[in-house]
Order: C-alpha cells, then structure tokens, then sequence
C-alpha cells in the first residue's frame, strides 16, 4: 500500500510558477587533486579506514587547500557575480563548511584575501558556542564585532557579502539576496536538499543562482533532490509497535531501572536544577561503561537514539496514553548524550605525522544543469530499529594506503613539464598582470613603485602556485637566481612588452638553474 498525500505543491511546480528558483541549473563541482608522500621510516601498517579519513580531512583542511580554495571563492564572486550585476548588484554569497573549525580558517583566508585585492567587501562568520583556536577562546561575536543576533541583519548590509557557516543557516534560513553558494562540506539526502534550497528564494531581480561544490558530485546531489522533485510517497507506515520492541530491548540491558527514570523525570517536572539530575545518570554511565561489553554499548546507545526520533514522530500525530513511553523519552533525552563512544583503539594513530603533503590543486568542471527525473519519488518511514556492532578493522601499510589515495585524489600528471612553462610564461603572469593593486601602481605610478607593487603581487601569485607545485615555488624561494630570474621576466611581460608573452624562451641559463 502506498502513503499519498491528500495534496501536494511540488518542487517542480513551484519551479515552474517562478516562486522559487532552480538551484540546480548552475551547479558547478570542483575536483580536489593532491599528492602525498610518506616521511616515516619505514612501511607502518595502519587502519585503512580510518586512515583515509584522517588523510582526506588533512589535505581539505591544509591552510594552503583553505587559501587556495577561498581565493577561487573571492575571485569568482567578484567576477561572475558582482562584475554581472546579479541582483542588481546586491548579490550575497553563503560558504558551507563541514565545521567550526573549518569556518573559522575560511573567515580568516577570505578576509586577508579580501585585504590583499583591496576588495570594499568582508565576510562574516557564523557557528555556535565557545570555540579554540590559535590558543585563544573566541566566538562568532568576538570575530565578527558585533552580538550574534544581528548576523542576519548585517549580512543584508554593506560592506558584508560573505557568510561562513558552520552548521548555522542551512536550514530554515530565508534571504531572498543570497545568489552564491560554495560548498566544501560533504552533503547527502535531506540535508543536501535543504543547505542548497537556502539559495531558491525569489526576488524581483534575481533571475539566476550558482552553485560552486569543491566536496560533492553531480550524481550525489541528484539522488538527494530526486526524491523531493515531484511527489514524494511513503513507502511503508511507521510502526507504532515497534517502539514496545525497542523499549523491551532497552530495559533488557539493565543500564537504567524504572526507579532511576521516575526519579529523574518527577524531578525535571518539577524543576529541579540540573545538579540534582546528574547524580541519577551518573550512575547509569557507570553501570554501561562498567557491565556491557563493547558490541552491548554499541547495541544500546544505537537503540535509544532512535527511539526518541521515534517516539517523538508519533507522539505528535497520534494520541498516546502511555505515560512510560513519555518518561523514558525524556529520561533518554537526558542519558544519550553523557553516553561515552565505546572506547576503541585507534589503528589510525600517527598517521599524519608520518607524511608530508607535496602537492595541491583544484580544477572547477564544467558548469552542469542537474536533470531531475521526472517522476513521483518513494522513501522509507521512520526507522524503528537501531543497535549496531562494531567494525572490525583492516591493516594495510602506509606506503599501500597512500598509493590508493594519490590514486583516487591525486590522479593527474604533476610532474609535466608542459604544465611548469605554461605556469611560468601563462599563468603566473595573469595572475600578477589582474592584481589590482600592482594594476594601479603601474597606471598611477612610476616604474619603481609599479615594481614594488609588482614584487608583492608576485609573491602572492606564487603563495598560490604552492598549492599547484611544491618544487616550482621551492626553487623561487630557496634559488637566489631564478627568483631573480622569473621576477625580471615576469615585470617585462606585465610592464614593458606585454606583447611578447609568446615569445618568451624559459629554457634560459636562470631557468635552468
């Protein structure tokens, strides 16, 4: 038997009407490509899974993947999206990372970024609480100068067009202004559909949106939008009874007694301070750290998180009468969270530690128009079965660890000579020729300002090329000759001939050396 819904206004349709906008027309993945190698002595084996991890969020994570990546975010904003007027000129641009962390390094790249091409914008960071960085306790207020309630006001205002955001604003978030989003988080299912939907309000000039994904692919996003297209069925009914099985399950353990939740639960209805709860679930933690083996933490913990999701589904759709039900959810509600993980060991350990990343670089795909099927969509109900058991582990050396990574992510010719002259002669010299401030010195200035500023934009320039390559920008920082070599030639291509970048022969002796 398949759930319709008695009526429905579908994705399409309110595509179609113009009440919303397409956030898929313009989507545009972005491919990471690095190159790691091994500095350990020897051939360690580590927990391949893990490991994997732990290598792919260290090289997303790098302080030059994070420059690299916010220049691309700056530099196409400015170009694609305030150069084009979008939104009459008030176009906003919303960042996606996958964690405090993360934001806070992209707030800080994208604001020295901003700096550095005397860009009249800045960005504004959002997350939740009280975080650590650089040694130091700071919060999204104390980033931002101003109180965390005024984040979507000031957003609307100059000179902020940038919002870094870490979990906050992906959903229920609705800013008709916002044009741009890039992602650098990893996104399935709902989530996906509600972080990019942040884009699909519509304003009198907003005529378009852009996407811009440096984690996700064409097909991931599609699965997850496939389902909410057109209308969506539930393939099966949830279950009430299912939660019986699951408390039954959850009383079996012996981790809480039916004293323990009616103490705590008359105690929270009536009021009381949390210091006079903790004591009860204290000694809960204790007896499930201290009487279920691994796989039984795994089993009840996976178990009482679902029911709660559960019973808080039904509870609000049907009437229940069980008053156990209801103390055990907010007996739960309370527990789950001072549930410790099951204590593992980390085959992973030391991983990052014993490697060096040697190269980095990005390269946006062509820009796509995602097709949704045209057709009703099926999901499954609630889920009413939780526990788990856990994984057991698989050992590989490094050196096998890391060939399957650079083959995954790293697969491209890094050592092509073609691609070094095109960096030199090409690539380098637009990129210092577009600096605006080396761009104003040399239309405003005298030679040895514009050379001044043209030195500072090429550092930049090669800060950047660090990412692409490591021994490019080695050779300019430790080789005295041809950093002098590369300066002069790059100050003749921007400055005085710019007409003879085709010419150029870098086979000379400073090349060379």
């Amino acid at each position: 038997m398949k759930h319709r819904p008695f009526h429905s206004y579908t994705m399409k349709q309110a595509i179609e009407e113009n009440f919303i906008l397409d956030v898929l027309k313009y989507y545009t993945p972005v491919n990471s490509y690095y190159k790691l190698v091994k500095t350990a002595p020897g051939d360690p084996e580590f927990d391949v899974k893990r490991a994997t991890k732990k290598l792919r969020r260290y090289v997303e994570g790098h302080d030059y993947a994070i420059r690299l990546k916010a220049e691309i975010m700056v530099d196409h904003f400015h170009e694609q999206v305030l150069a084009l007027n979008k939104i009459g000129g008030q176009a906003r641009a919303m960042v996606v990372t996958s964690g405090i962390h993360r934001a806070i390094q992209y707030f800080h790249a994208m604001r020295d970024y901003l700096k550095e091409r005397r860009s009249p914008y800045q960005a504004i960071v959002a997350f939740s609480g009280e975080h650590e960085y650089g040694g130091a306790k700071i919060t999204e207020a104390s980033l931002n100068g101003f109180p965390s309630n005024l984040i979507p006001d000031r957003i609307q205002e100059d000179p902020y067009r940038f919002l870094v955001c870490a979990e906050k604003f992906q959903t229920g978030y609705d800013e008709p202004l916002l044009h741009t989003m890039y992602v650098d988080k990893l996104l399935s299912g709902i989530k996906a559909v509600q972080t990019l939907s942040r884009l699909n309000r519509a304003h009198p000039q907003k005529h378009d949106v852009f996407v811009l994904d440096f984690q996700n692919d064409t097909d991931t996003i599609k699965a997850a939008f496939a389902d909410y297209y057109r209308t969506t069925l539930l393939a099966d009914e949830t279950d009430p009874d299912k939660l019986h099985d699951l408390k039954a399950k959850l009383d079996a353990y012996q981790v809480y007694s039916p004293a323990d939740v009616d103490g705590l639960v008359e105690l929270y209805l009536n009021g009381a301070d949390r210091d006079r709860l903790d004591p009860i679930l204290d000694a809960c933690v204790a007896v499930y750290k201290g009487q279920l083996d691994e796989d039984g933490q795994v089993d009840f913990k996976g178990n009482a998180k679902v029911f709660n999701p559960t019973y808080g589904f039904l509870a609000s759709i049907l009437p229940y009468t069980n008053a156990e039900w209801e103390k055990l959810s907010i007996f739960l509600n309370f527990l789950v969270p001072k549930l410790p993980a099951p204590i593992e060991e980390d085959l992973s350990k030391g991983i990052l530690e014993a490697i060096d990343m040697d190269s980095y670089r990005v390269e946006k795909q062509a820009v796509v128009r995602i097709q949704l099927p045209d057709a009703n969509a099926e999901i499954e109900p609630v889920p009413t079965r939780g526990g788990g058991h856990k994984a057991e582990p698989e050992l590989d050396h490094l050196s096998n660890i890391l060939k399957t990574f650079n083959d995954q992510f790293g697969n491209i010719p890094w050592t092509d000579a073609d691609r070094v002259h095109r960096l030199i002669t090409q690539e380098i010299p637009a990129k210092v020729a577009a600096d605006t401030a080396y761009q104003n010195a040399r239309q405003n200035s005298d030679r040895q300002n514009a050379r001044i500023e043209h030195d500072k934009a090429l550092g930049r320039a090669m800060t950047a090329v660090l990412k692409d390559d490591t021994e490019l920008y080695k050779q300019f920082s430790d080789n005295e000759s041809f950093r002098r070599w590369l300066t002069d030639m790059v100050f003749a291509l921007t400055y005085e001939t710019p007409s003879r970048s085709g010419d150029l022969d870098v086979r000379s002796s400073g090349a060379r050396e």
